[in-house]
């Protein structure tokens, strides 16, 4: 990433970020009904395509990306969560 920036370039845009959640959502579930055998599946689809589109965006921020898929009747619960992070500036030293 550039070391000089404007503004623009780094600032958190949260109608472009809500598009990329609402694509991930949509093109890893679409119109489907609650289906138990395929919440581990889609909850992957949903934090990987998320994150993989949020990085891609070039901006300097960290990213953490949580997907919660459950049924309306109260029964089960399924969770995935992913990080995004660049080792040269953010690794531990």
């Amino acid at each position: 990433m550039d070391e000089f920036q404007t503004g623009e370039e780094t600032a958190f845009v949260v109608d472009e970020v809500s598009t990329i959640i609402k694509e991930s959502v949509e093109g890893a579930i679409g119109g489907n009904a609650y289906q138990h055998s395929r919440v581990n599946q889609w909850t992957t689809n949903v934090v990987e395509q998320s994150l993989s589109q949020l990085s891609k965006l070039g901006k300097p921020f960290k990213y953490i990306v949580t997907c919660v898929i459950m049924q309306k009747n109260g029964a089960g619960l399924q969770t995935a969560s992913s990080c995004f992070w660049d080792n040269t500036t953010d690794a531990v030293q």
